[in-house]
């Protein structure tokens, strides 16, 4: 259908019809090819970088590319039958195929994963959310495992990256040695703490972790308590090691995540040697050389990923970067001689302060105040935030600094070296033959191998020595990917990139190679196509300093399209074969289509350029003509003479009339009746002088619009006169622009009463028909359309109201009441006039001592004529509603003066609603109309308590306590309602607005709460004086509580046991309890007085061989000396007479029904005992607090570890089925009301970041 659509003709040239529009292509712009670097990389899909690295890091494995391309589809399946049921279609392996494919072979910049993560099962969320690449990684590889069950590659992953890691135990006393083998994909290493990768794996499989004193081992052959010594050892090496570095971890103090951004280095080439079992091998099985480094650069919450690869099968083309080629100055050795200073890098100051001592070393006491000396700064200030203590910034860089003397001095090691202040090939010690570090490790060609930063869509060189700038920072390496060095790469895999590809996938990437060759040849025809709307001259006149069509527009102009790539001689040719009958020269120049008209600019007059050298785009537009005159006027050409459309506004001299000619609007406030407005064009190269006189006699005057203060919102415009000596500047100079008004006034013009002159400023009043105000009568208080009611046009009347801006709303009132016939109706009633918002609710009524224009009242604007006072002028109009929801009792109105106390204000409005008591207080509603916080200081004005005219208050019940007291609601909790509470309490409950509820809430454990009342106490009063207080409740006097001792005090956190306040001599306020906090207590059989470490948890025992558990018993854990999970196994094993090893336990989470698994064994990062960091089960991942529930199993007994009951799963059954409905209904509110996803609500949280989401892959059955 659009074949030949955009096809040219033997001249390059087609004509199309006047004013047609020619299409730029049938499709979009097609992808770029490949750089010079010559790879491909990957579009980031909106939060996908993570996953392009990764990917990447996968393709420049080489083995691992292979050994998947060796899947056929016989076993892997037809992406086209996927949607087949009967059909097995390992879809994931089948995409990675086809990605790589595209990687490798076709021509283009970037790749798409939009496919892989579909088959992944991934939603636009999960794509637009950063993930973990750690936790990718593995997630991946086990997508992989699954997807290849069955076939010849199922082993894959486990050939290439499994390893195994043998811990063991061994007894000090009998030599038993207890074994645990675990495999591993990947390695994760500490960076807390240590200096680089080589450290951290000495300490995870060369130190040993001896169990001694207090913490002794059990071992199995001694049957008793013994000395053991606990270690690791890599049994099984993979060929490619992954190494993931943590980055990440948790500050207990702050309860904060963080970034550990402290320098770490890793080697290129590492021998795994001493850190494995086996040492008798060559050293060629144990030698490792990085060839990728996943970078994260941003915070713990965010960032971006993205890696360095080497190119091991040179695929792509290295070059040297320009600057990088330039001679660097050489580093030299420590010498006398001042070293440069850097004061951002404290590695370049503290060597600088070093290297000039004499002894060149300095006590790390006084480098502190050194350093201050040096640089006018301490380091704390300077550098502590970012690389913390300087003594730990010394042992992070040991290859620079050695710690001496047990610690006490630093001095540089003998190899530093340090920079030269001002290198030159001819300075002391410098060969100017030799290169700079660094230069000699990688050369310049494309010898050898070479690294590419590919960051998702780009791909750039590096250097080898740029990995070093991953070390550390916010920027820095997170995983690390090593190959065994005695994986060799045949020749035949050098620079080619389709080995080892199939050939049905060669095939499919020379097809997409082939419609992209084709894109790019359409699209280039297309784009470089483009339409020049040609005008003629004989079609157009000089008017008002532009040039005008004759006749109709159609016929002046001729729309043609043409190949830039021609020439202008080309194209002036191909006019004169269109043109027959022109005669004589032919002048092409640019035009250009402003308010005013047609203004031409350049003349094309070197036939030889290319029309896209010369700047023509698609529509542009050129004025065909002799290149003198047009009918016989010259024409000025350029920028300067770029003609101005000016708006003129004469005085009309029927001034009854009102409006006189419409035209565009200057501004604001000029417009009106008795006023003409004329829209006229001036060359702007024209002078002011030259304008007057096109315009009227010597003497007339010319001004410009201006906005006064004075002015604003009377009704009438101010202008101003332009002086004598602007008369000879442009109106360029004088930076009039398009639709500028210009007030036009001849002698005659100043004897009207519109128009009256002070100086140099001119007022134009506003004509009489536009000075009114529109008035109606609302008898029954406007809202008769809201509430269903019809009134009767007798009963509401409206009318326009003559006014002005400095007349008094009062003389408004008093007029529209006469205007409206209203003043036998309104005789000894009083009225006011209030304004009416765009829902149609009435808003406060207008001071009537104000004019117009002070209370803001806009003319030609409506007002309401309403029952009712008018405020004073020390007055406060307000709104307000009795009980917590104001929207359901419905607003009442209320004048009051702005100098009345809050307490005042509440009486008047008790008297008002009719309410009984004083037990009532005040609370202010916000501007989200939600009732805010009460006015506590009940003595302040109104004025004190920001109360503004209009506001909203609201009674609500309940006596405010004095100042310095709390009023705290008390619950009991009791087991299954053993403890009858009197109705009175009850009664007292439903009476103080506790909720309005008088029922029974659960707590843990089968307990339930009742409310019993309220106690009045002073925030001094410690938590005895509270708990004694509590006992005198009338609902209490049953209850036998010998001493505040035997009661426990929980406070409430959403009506849930929260925690138990601990102090019985503490003040209320030092236990962070805040009026209106609501407490509960509990009767104990023994007093208690817990300590801060002290923690009250539930523990139950599981039944053996059944999915249930026994009774729960409440259990005190002291966890004072040690918090980790390992300490409250300990406890839990002493309390019940079991062995720790035995016991298997989990935390419950009632909210979810779910058990989360307190694992029994931890492995350390860090075996060194002063380095190590107890888990607390405090922080994350439990957050155990008071409370809590304990699941308790023992193994010697019971094997099964499932915790989960009967009633666990009907309960997550039952949470499904709400999050469905939930979903559903939003589903169907957002097909109703599509346009809330994008309101204010939604646009306000921009700054809250988004709940973690778990990473999944989906994948089909194929066992």
């Amino acid at each position: 259908m659009f074949g030949n659509l955009f096809e040219e003709d033997e001249e390059g040239f087609a004509p199309a019809p006047s004013g047609g529009k020619v299409g730029k292509g049938k499709n979009a712009e097609p992808p770029p090819p490949r750089g010079s670097v010559g790879l491909s990389g990957i579009k980031n899909q909106g939060g996908t970088c993570y996953l392009n690295s990764l990917l990447q890091t996968l393709l420049f494995t080489p083995e691992f590319r292979e050994e998947l391309f060796t899947l056929g589809p016989e076993e892997l399946g037809c992406l086209a039958d996927k949607d087949k049921p009967e059909a097995k279609v390992r879809v994931i392996p089948l995409e990675l195929q086809r990605l790589f494919t595209h990687l490798l072979l076709v021509d283009q910049q970037t790749a798409s994963t939009a496919d892989l993560t579909e088959s992944f099962g991934w939603t636009s969320s999960e794509e637009s959310s950063q993930q973990d690449v750690q936790e990718l990684n593995r997630i991946l590889f086990s997508a992989l495992e699954s997807s290849l069950v069955g076939t010849s590659g199922s082993s894959l992953i486990h050939r290439l990256y499994h390893g195994t890691v043998a811990n063991q135990i061994v007894c000090k006393d009998c030599g038993n040695v207890s074994e645990r083998l675990e495999d591993f994909l990947d390695l994760t290493v500490s960076v807390r703490g240590v200096c680089g990768l080589e450290e951290a794996l000495w300490n995870m499989f060369v130190e040993e972790e001896v169990f001694e004193g207090n913490n002794l081992y059990r071992c199995g052959r001694c049957s008793r308590l013994v000395t053991a010594a606990k270690s690791a050892k890599l049994r099984k090496l993979p060929p490619f090691l992954t190494v993931s570095l943590l980055r990440f971890n948790f500050d207990f103090a702050k309860c904060e995540r963080y970034k550990e951004t402290g320098r770490y280095t890793f080697p290129l080439t590492i021998n795994l040697r001493p850190f494995c079992e086996q040492a008798e091998r060559p050293d060629s099985e144990f030698t490792y050389e990085l060839f990728s480094v996943i970078i994260h650069k941003g915070g713990c919450y965010g960032g971006h990923y993205h890696v360095y690869i080497k190119d091991i099968d040179k695929l792509g083309h290295w070059e040297v970067l320009d600057e990088e080629s330039k001679p660097k100055p050489q580093k030299k050795e420590v010498k006398i001689a001042e070293p440069a200073l850097e004061k951002e890098d404290p590695l370049s100051v503290l060597v600088a302060i070093l290297s000039q001592e004499e002894s060149k070393s300095v006590l790390v006491d006084q480098l502190g105040q050194k350093l201050l000396d040096k640089i006018g700064i301490s380091w704390n200030r300077k550098f502590r935030k970012q690389y913390g203590p300087i003594g730990k910034f010394l042992q992070n860089h040991s290859d620079v600094f050695m710690l001496v003397s047990n610690s006490t001095r630093v001095t540089l090691k003998a190899a530093t070296p340090v920079p030269d202040p001002q290198p030159s090939p001819t300075s002391p010690g410098a060969d100017p033959e030799s290169p700079a570090v660094g230069e000699d490790s990688e050369p310049r060609s494309g010898h050898g191998h070479h690294w590419f930063d590919l960051n998702d869509s780009t791909v750039i060189p590096i250097r080898e020595k740029d990995i070093e700038k991953q070390f550390q920072g916010k920027e820095s390496a997170y995983m690390l990917f090593y190959r065994k060095a005695e994986l060799h790469r045949p020749e035949e895999a050098k620079q080619n990139p389709g080995y080892r590809v199939p050939p049905h996938l060669l095939e499919m990437a020379q097809e997409e190679n082939a419609k992209l060759q084709h894109r790019r040849e359409e699209f280039d025809a297309s784009s470089n196509t483009i339409e020049v709307h040609l005008h003629l001259a004989p079609h157009y006149h000089i008017e008002n300093g532009a040039l005008q069509p004759v006749g109709p527009s159609q016929d002046s102009v001729i729309t043609i399209t043409f190949d830039r790539r021609k020439t202008v001689g080309d194209l002036r040719l191909a006019i004169y074969q269109m043109q027959d009958l022109w005669e004589g020269d032919m002048a092409l120049t640019v035009a250009r289509s402003l308010p005013a008209g047609l203004h031409l600019y350049n003349t094309l007059s070197d036939d030889q350029q290319s029309l896209y050298s010369v700047g023509l785009r698609d529509g542009s537009d050129l004025f065909v003509w002799n290149g003198r005159e047009v009918r016989g006027a010259s024409v000025r050409t350029g920028a300067e003479w770029e003609p101005v459309l000016l708006t003129l506004v004469r005085p009309s001299l029927e001034e009854a009339d009102g409006v006189g000619e419409a035209g565009p609007s200057g501004g604001s406030g000029g417009g009106g009746g008795g006023l003409c407005r004329v829209a006229r064009g001036f060359a702007g190269g024209a002078t002011l002088a030259s304008v007057r006189e096109a315009l009227g006699p010597q003497d007339t005057l010319l001004c410009q619009e201006s906005s006064p203060g004075g002015c604003s919102g009377g009704g009438a415009s101010g202008w101003r006169v332009f002086p004598s000596a602007d008369m000879h500047r442009t109106l360029k100079e004088l930076a009039l622009r398009d639709g500028d008004a210009l007030l036009v006034l001849e002698p005659q013009a100043l004897d009207t009463s519109l128009i009256s002159r002070s100086g140099d400023i001119v007022t134009v009043t506003t004509p009489s028909d536009c000075r009114w105000l529109q008035v109606e009568f609302c008898p029954r208080g406007g809202r008769g359309a809201e509430e269903g009611e019809e009134e009767d046009e007798e009963e509401r009347r409206r009318g326009k109201v003559p006014a002005s801006g400095n007349m008094l709303l009062s003389e408004v009132k008093q007029t529209a009441i006469e205007v409206l016939q209203l003043q036998d109706q309104l005789k000894g009633v009083t009225c006011c006039l209030r304004q009416v918002d765009s829902t149609g609710k009435l808003l406060p009524p207008v001071r009537e001592n104000l004019t117009v224009r002070e209370a803001g009242v806009k003319l030609m604007t409506s007002l309401s004529l309403c029952f009712g006072a008018a405020p004073g002028p020390t007055q406060l109009f307000l709104y307000f509603s009795v009980g917590s929801d104001p929207a359901a009792a419905g607003e009442r109105e209320l004048i009051v003066e702005e100098t009345l106390t809050v307490k005042e204000c509440l009486m008047q409005i008790i008297n008002l609603a009719g309410l009984e008591g004083v037990s009532w207080h005040l609370r202010k509603m916000d501007w989200c109309e939600e009732v805010g916080d009460a006015l506590t200081d009940e003595d302040a004005t109104l004025a004190e308590m920001k109360i503004h005219n209009g506001d909203t208050l609201v009674v609500t019940e309940g006596r405010l306590p004095p100042k310095g007291f709390m009023k705290l609601p008390i619950w009991l909790c009791v087991e299954h309602s053993d403890t009858p509470i009197s109705v009175e309490a009850q009664e007292n409950h439903m009476a103080n607005g506790i909720g309005g509820q008088a029922e029974s809430v659960s707590a843990a454990d089968g307990a339930e709460m009742q409310f019993v009342g309220q106690v009045e106490i002073s925030g001094e009063a410690s938590l005895d004086d509270l708990k004694t207080q509590v006992m005198t409740l009338p609902s209490l006097q049953d209850l036998c509580v010998p001493t505040p001792a035997f009661l426990r005090v929980w406070a409430l956190e959403g009506r849930k046991l929260g925690r138990i306040l601990r102090g019985n001599q503490q003040p209320l306020k030092k236990l962070k309890l805040g009026s209106g906090a609501e407490l509960c207590v509990k009767q104990l059989l023994k007093e208690e007085n817990l300590g801060p470490k002290e923690m009250l948890l539930r523990v139950q025992i599981g039944v053996p061989g059944e999915r249930e558990y026994y009774p729960s018993e409440e259990f005190v854990w002291d966890s004072t000396r040690d918090s980790s999970a390992h300490a409250l196994r300990q406890a839990l094993g002493v309390r019940y007479g079991l062995s720790p090893d035995s016991l298997h336990i989990a935390k419950y989470f009632p909210d979810k029904y779910s058990w989360m698994t307190i694992s029994n064994w931890s492995q350390q990062v860090s075996k060194r005992k002063k380095k190590k960091k107890a888990e607390s089960m405090q922080g994350a991942p439990f957050y155990l607090k008071d409370g809590d529930l304990i699941g308790v199993k023992n193994l010697l007994i019971d094997s099964n570890k499932d915790f989960s009951t009967l009633r666990d799963e009907l309960g997550q059954q039952r949470l499904q089925e709400e999050a469905e409905n939930r979903r559903k209904g939003r589903e169907q509110n957002a097909s109703v009301e599509p346009s809330l996803e994008t309101g204010p609500e939604q646009k306000g949280k921009g700054k809250c970041r988004k709940p973690e989401v778990a990473l999944s892959i989906n994948v089909g059955v194929f066992r």
